[in-house]
């Protein structure tokens, strides 16, 4: 099953959440905007994200499962753009991880991705990591 317990809110988060979640996402940590372009269209789309450090890589719980067209857009590029504490950040290599015990994430959200039934992650890592960061 890809869907998770949340599958029912995408519709609400998607026209109302989002577009508002946009304005500050980029900035507070455990947080950040994807910035991709659609597989069909090329629009580049910016889908607001909770985003996770585990070493170098970023972590990003498929709270709606792996289904979802930004997944998809984000494997069909090899990666995308992530703006997240105000600044810019490259990733590519992006992997599925199925991980029922949820290691990626910090322990706090385990616990709230379990109750929701997320075990579904993808994980990226940075294309070029140098101190000027490109800001948004």
């Amino acid at each position: 099953m890809s869907g998770t317990r949340l599958a029912f809110l995408r519709p609400f988060t998607t026209h109302l959440f989002n577009p508002l979640s946009r304005r500050v996402a980029g900035y507070l940590p455990w947080f950040g905007i994807v910035i991709v372009p659609g597989r069909r269209s090329g629009t580049i789309r910016r889908v607001p994200m909770n985003v996770f450090r585990t070493g170098d890589d970023y972590v990003m719980a498929l709270t709606y499962g792996r289904d979802v067209d930004w997944v998809k857009n984000v494997l069909s590029a090899g990666g995308c753009r992530l703006q997240t504490r105000g600044r810019v950040v490259e990733l590519g290599d992006p992997q599925l991880v199925h991980d029922p015990g949820r290691r990626l994430v910090p322990a706090v959200v385990r616990v709230f991705l379990g109750l929701l039934g997320v075990n579904d992650f993808l994980r990226l890592r940075p294309v070029a990591t140098t101190p000027s960061d490109r800001r948004p």
